[in-house]
């Protein structure tokens, strides 16, 4: 099934579009590599807060993922591998968490997730017997540009509703974003390529100038990365495994396919380099991670859409990147100070950078619809994505019993329904 015969990454490479089998030279691929574990570091520790899992546990099962990932994939399809919000309605409903803390009945809901990440893994090992072109007929490039463009858009309210509780917050995001597009704009070479992380760094300072030094705001505070240890186990827990709890967590593999298959086809766009043979072996990859990452006490993964933004950005796609970064998150796992040191980035700050990142993965879908000239004159296609992007943007929510589908869930397969709806001859 798998062919180990290619080198991954084996081109040396110092400029212009990094193609996923090239890499940059190693320092170079060390600091890309700090940019993207930046990118991830919000939504991965967030998600298994909002579950009460343990965020370092997910934080040190996303490098593990990525590296199985990377393994599986051969090197060849670009992806880190983060904690999935897919999970987090189910987990809750699954486990009957009321937070805040950690999750008394965490087993139960791990049982779950190995459920799904063997029922994803299973799809994979189908897409990769016989290829993926019953996958393409139920989404053409209208259905997974809108399923891009969707994943952007319903992850927009994080930065805006929650990490700016104050207006001097809101200001500093708006700073904060301006950082990051100056960076992008009027500068060159390798700081260019860093602008995410960059940008992050100019803002963070002139937060600490405004509220450390000026008296606004909520002023920033190091003394969490002084008392953390530099080294400490997370807390790993063991699965249990539930008829219930399964059947109600395992069917998030279609929403974890759906996403997959959105940001595939979102690097495909970006890079020129049709990853469509790989796509089984991205489900397999990722399906196996979830079950490594449920058998330890970590959320589920899914691949980024905050790491394809950045790529987006940069046009940097080699998979090097991704095998560092899940590297360092491995040892961020294992590292409360290094934890601390990211946690003490200020909110506004990260919720600037968070628009950026999101606001791009939005444009990669707009790109898909470019590149494979949509023809928006025909009502099917204008209905389709007109449609998608409000579902997926309100966050339009269809609940089955327990089983909630949510914005990205409801956008996917209404998108693939009104397709094959509207594609019926009359």
């Amino acid at each position: 099934m798998f062919h180990w015969t290619e080198k991954p990454c084996a081109t040396l490479q110092s400029g212009g579009v990094i193609g996923p089998d090239e890499r940059l030279p190693w320092p170079s691929t060390t600091v890309m590599g700090v940019q993207h574990l930046i990118a991830m570091f919000g939504a991965t520790v967030l998600a298994p807060i909002l579950m009460g899992f343990d965020p370092n546990v997910a934080i040190l099962m996303s490098g593990v993922g990525t590296l199985i990932f990377f393994l599986i994939t051969g090197g060849k399809v670009p992806s880190y591998l983060g904690s999935s919000f897919a999970f987090i309605g189910v987990v809750i409903a699954a486990s009957g968490y009321t937070g805040p803390g950690p999750n008394a009945n965490i087993g139960v809901a791990l049982g779950g997730i190995i459920a799904c990440g063997v029922v994803y893994t299973l799809i994979g090992v189908l897409v990769q017997a016989i290829g993926t072109l019953w996958i393409e007929k139920l989404m053409p490039p209208v259905v997974t540009g809108a399923v891009v463009a969707v994943i952007g858009l319903n992850l927009a309210g994080i930065p805006i509703k929650n990490m700016a509780p104050t207006n001097f917050d809101a200001w500093m995001q708006g700073i904060t974003f301006v950082c990051v597009a100056l960076v992008a704009v009027f500068t060159s070479g390798m700081v260019q390529r860093l602008l995410i992380l960059v940008g992050l760094i100019l803002a963070s300072l002139i937060y600490a100038v405004l509220t450390n030094g000026m008296g606004f705001g909520t002023p920033l505070s190091l003394s969490g990365i002084a008392s953390a240890a530099w080294f400490g186990l997370p807390h790993f827990a063991a699965p249990v495994f539930e008829a219930k709890a399964m059947s109600l967590i395992a069917p998030v593999a279609i929403i974890l396919v759906a996403e997959n298959l959105g940001h595939i086809k979102a690097v495909t766009a970006m890079t020129g380099k049709n990853l469509d043979k790989f796509m089984g072996r991205a489900f397999m990859g990722d399906g196996i991670a979830t079950i490594v990452a449920g058998s330890a006490g970590g959320t589920g993964v899914t691949t980024y859409a905050e790491n394809i933004g950045v790529m987006a950005a940069t046009k940097i796609y080699s998979t090097a990147v991704f095998m560092v970064a899940g590297c360092m998150a491995i040892l961020l796992g294992f590292s409360p100070k290094f934890g601390a040191l990211i946690q003490a980035i200020p909110l506004p700050v990260m919720g600037g950078v968070s628009i950026v990142v999101f606001g791009l993965i939005a444009i990669a879908g707009a790109k898909i619809w470019v590149d494979n000239k949509v023809d928006f004159s025909d009502n099917k296609n204008l209905l389709v994505a007109a449609i998608t992007l409000i579902l997926g943007t309100g966050d339009y929510t269809l609940k089955f019993g327990d089983f909630a589908f949510g914005g990205i869930g409801t956008a996917t397969f209404g998108a693939v329904f009104l397709h094959l709806l509207l594609s019926r001859k009359r």
